[in-house]
């Protein structure tokens, strides 16, 4: 949950999880994550206090370990989208998708 102060565990924190199973869940589909042509689109929610404005930075660590994987070629170069929310399922600090376009 991000408030106020939550600038200082941005990084390291739920979202590069987020990536992480993103990541792990195309491979486990796919068998190899060279069939990924492109990531097209990272939308984050992030579940926050009404004071804090900086969902996006939240986001920005997910979409930073997809490029880090990805390259930031035209594979891994995303658009991303982030809004935050007073409450997520079973209190998850944050929820991410991933549209992903794959090769022939």
């Amino acid at each position: 949950h991000f408030g106020s102060f939550a600038l200082l565990w941005i990084r390291g924190g739920s979202q590069h999880n987020a990536a992480l199973n993103i990541i792990s869940t195309l491979k486990e589909q796919l068998g190899d994550l060279d069939k990924v042509e492109q990531v097209v689109k990272v939308f984050g929610i992030v579940q926050s206090t009404d004071d804090f404005k900086e969902q996006h930075l939240v986001i920005d660590g997910c979409s930073d370990v997809i490029m880090e994987v990805f390259g930031e070629e035209a594979t891994g170069y995303h658009a991303r989208s982030a809004i935050g929310t007073g409450t997520l399922p079973i209190d998850i600090s944050v929820e991410v998708e991933a549209v992903v376009q794959i090769k022939d």
